[in-house]
C-alpha cells in the first residue's frame, strides 16, 4: 500500500473538535502527524512535525486563517493547503483561494469526501513539481438583479469572445429552472446538469468532462436541467464541488445565473474571482442594478473585481451616459449598443459573435473579455481592429 497522507490539522476557535474529527478519514491513507488548537500555537508545530498536508478548519471568516494560508504557501509551495469550514461565508472562499489554499471543503462532510480532496490537491502538486503549469482557473460570475437585462446574452458572449482569445473556457448555466443557453447556443441538451447530479458518488475531471457539452467554437458548455423541477436535486454543496473541479480544467468558467441573490447565486459568488454585473438603460433597471452592486459591497466582495456592463446603451430613452455614472456611482466598463442582429441570432442559436463579428455589439463584447486576458493576448480573428473603431467613435 502507498505512503500514508501525513496530514498537519490546525483548528481555530468557534469550530467543533468533534466536528473535524469525525471528518477526518482514519482507513490507514492518512496519517494525523498533529492536532492544534488555535493559531497561535500552529506556525512553531507546523515546522517541527514532518507533513504532507496542511488541513485548516475554520468557523468562518477569519484574518489569522488567510494569514496562516498565505504563510505556509509561501515557505512550502509544494504543500496542499486544504480549508475546511461551515456553510460558505460570503466572500471568504474567494479570499481562501486568493491566499493560495488548493481546496476547501464545507462541513459537514464526510472522511472519503476529505482524503478524495487531498488526493486531488497532492496530484496537482505533483504535476506542478513536474513541470506542469498547473494553475486555478477564473470563475467569472455573471450577474442581473431582474431578468430580462441580458445576463445570457453577455454570459455566451463573453465566453465565446474569451475562447477567440485562445483561452480554455467553461460555461455553467445556473438558471435550473429556466435555462436559455443551450437554446441561445443552438446545442440540444442531451446531457444537463441533473443527469450529472443523479450518477452519485465523488466528482472528477473525468467524469464531469463526460457531461460537458462542446460547441463548435470550442467552449464546454454545463446546460441547465430541462425541466423546472429537476433544478431542485442541485445542491449548493454540489455546486461547489462543480466550480472546484473546473477550476482545474479550465482557464475561465462563466456562469449565467438567475435573477436575484438565490442560495445558488450567492454560492457562486463566494467562489468567484470577478463577477459582471448587467444592467440596461432604463431607469428600473439601473435602480435595480445599484441595489445589485451595493450588495454584492455588503457581501464583502471587492469592488474592484466587479465589471459593469450596460446593455442597449444608444437606446434614446432620455437618460445620457452622465447621467447613468450619477445614478450608478461609477461609469461602466462596457457599452453594449442597441442591435437588432441580437434577437436574430438569439433565434437562430448563433451566438452574435459567430453571426455577426464585426458588430460593434460583438466588438463590445470583446471589449469585455480582453479585459480578462494579458494585454499581449489577440483575439484569433483580428478583431482588434474593430475594437479601436468603437474606441474611436466615443473619444
Amino acid at each position: 500500500m502507498a505512503d500514508s497522507i501525513k496530514t498537519f490539522v490546525v483548528y481555530d476557535a468557534g469550530i467543533s473538535q468533534a466536528d473535524v474529527e469525525g471528518a477526518l478519514p482514519r482507513n490507514g491513507e492518512v496519517e494525523i502527524v498533529g492536532f492544534v488548537s488555535g493559531l497561535d500555537d500552529a506556525w512553531v508545530r507546523l515546522h517541527e512535525t514532518p507533513n504532507d498536508v496542511l488541513l485548516i478548519a475554520c468557523s468562518g471568516r477569519s484574518e489569522p486563517v488567510l494569514n496562516l494560508i498565505d504563510n505556509a504557501v509561501a515557505e512550502r509551495p509544494r504543500r496542499p493547503v486544504v480549508v475546511m469550514t461551515y456553510g460558505s461565508p460570503n466572500g471568504f472562499t474567494q479570499q481562501i483561494f486568493a491566499a493560495g489554499a488548493d481546496d476547501v471543503v464545507m462541513l459537514p462532510v464526510t472522511p472519503n469526501e476529505v482524503l478524495f480532496t487531498m488526493q486531488k490537491a497532492l496530484a496537482r502538486k505533483a504535476s506542478t513539481s513536474e513541470g506542469g503549469s498547473f494553475s486555478r482557473g477564473s470563475l467569472i460570475c455573471v450577474l442581473g438583479p431582474k431578468g430580462g437585462t441580458g445576463k445570457t446574452l453577455t454570459s455566451t458572449s463573453l465566453a465565446v469572445a474569451l475562447v477567440e482569445y485562445g483561452k480554455r473556457v467553461a460555461l455553467v448555466d445556473l438558471d435550473l429552472q429556466f435555462g436559455d443557453v443551450g437554446l441561445t447556443m443552438g446545442l440540444t441538451p442531451e446531457q444537463t446538469i441533473f443527469d450529472l447530479v443523479r450518477t452519485g458518488g465523488s466528482l472528477d475531471e473525468e467524469k464531469l468532462d463526460g457531461f460537458l457539452m462542446t460547441h463548435a467554437t470550442g467552449l464546454k458548455v454545463l446546460i441547465a436541467p430541462s425541466r423546472p423541477d429537476h433544478a431542485a436535486v442541485v445542491s449548493v454543496d454540489f455546486l461547489r464541488d462543480v466550480y472546484s473541479t473546473l477550476r482545474t480544467m479550465f482557464d475561465y468558467i462563466v456562469v449565467d445565473t438567475p435573477p436575484g441573490f438565490t442560495p445558488e447565486v450567492i454560492a457562486t459568488i463566494d467562489n468567484a474571482s470577478s463577477v459582471v454585473m448587467v444592467g440596461m438603460l432604463d431607469a428600473l433597471s439601473l435602480k435595480n442594478t445599484k441595489l445589485g452592486l451595493e450588495t454584492l459591497d455588503l457581501m464583502g466582495f471587492p469592488a474592484d473585481n466587479v465589471k459593469l456592463v450596460l446593455n442597449r446603451a444608444r437606446s434614446r430613452v432620455g437618460i445620457s451616459e452622465d447621467e447613468v455614472v450619477a445614478i450608478m456611482g461609477r461609469e461602466p466598463d462596457v457599452f453594449v449598443p442597441s442591435d437588432r442582429d441580437i434577437p436574430r441570432a438569439v433565434n437562430e442559436g448563433k451566438p452574435i459573435l459567430i453571426s455577426q463579428p464585426q458588430s460593434e455589439a460583438s466588438i463590445a463584447f470583446r471589449q469585455l473579455a480582453a479585459g480578462y486576458v494579458s494585454n499581449s493576448a489577440q483575439p484569433s480573428n483580428g478583431q482588434v481592429r474593430g475594437l479601436r473603431r468603437l474606441f474611436a467613435k466615443r473619444a
